[in-house]
């Protein structure tokens, strides 16, 4: 079972470097997203801290939507997805596979840029290993979440649109939780909490998600 969630990861990883633009699109528009905020609103410090958490939490939002209908997409058109659908290893343990492949191209990235861009809005050093922290918690759980409107709207004409009114109610607790802990730590009164609420959201998430995923894609494929 581990061979075959290692093989599928690096198929998408393999995949996702030949569709370089794809991937930069998503995180392009984090970057732009994240960065308009501060030229929009002013140069106040106070307003551009207040505003941190959740603006950069919206633009990672946002850009994982971008990319959440790419990862079915392709392997439904070529037929590669009933295959899998056929194979010896159970659907669910698929889509487990390439939903950490989803993460690890879509959202590791903007663990990683997101404290760089906190930069822009005067935040406190002290507040970016919390920043990333609730990024890395809380980015598997909508790549999770998401993997299951993906699997819905597979297939459908006009399903971008779909696909969001489907998911975007679904993430709103995560991006309370995330933007609310550095909003804490900021106010000095611990992240914890809302730390630990994301940690409790991410298992519930990789434990129910995928078998969800997996009957969402057969009716999909029926």
């Amino acid at each position: 079972m581990l061979d075959a969630v290692r093989c599928l990861v690096a198929r998408d990883l393999l995949l996702a470097l030949r569709r370089k633009s794809d991937v930069g699109t998503a995180l392009l528009f984090f970057v732009i997203v994240a960065s308009l905020f501060p030229l929009g609103i002013g140069a106040e410090p106070n307003l551009l801290r207040a505003v941190a958490p959740g603006v950069i939490w919206v633009a990672a939002l946002l850009s994982s939507m971008l990319s959440l209908r790419r990862m079915f997409e392709a392997d439904h058109a070529d037929g590669t997805l009933e295959q899998m659908a056929l194979g010896a290893a159970p659907l669910g343990v698929v889509v487990a596979a390439k939903a950490l492949a989803h993460w690890l191209v879509a959202g590791l990235p903007l663990v990683v840029i997101a404290p760089v861009l906190a930069l822009q809005y005067d935040v406190s050093p002290s507040l970016y290993g919390v920043l990333a922290l609730s990024l890395l918690l809380g980015t598997p759980v909508l790549s999770l979440v998401g993997g299951i409107g993906a699997a819905l709207t597979l297939g459908l004409r006009g399903g971008g649109v779909l696909l969001s009114l489907l998911v975007l109610p679904l993430c709103v607790p995560v991006l309370i939780m995330g933007a609310g802990s550095v909003e804490m730590a900021a106010a000095g009164l611990g992240a914890s909490g809302q730390l630990l609420l994301l940690a409790a959201m991410l298992v519930g998430a990789a434990a129910a998600a995928p078998w969800a995923i997996a009957a969402a894609l057969r009716i999909s494929l029926e």
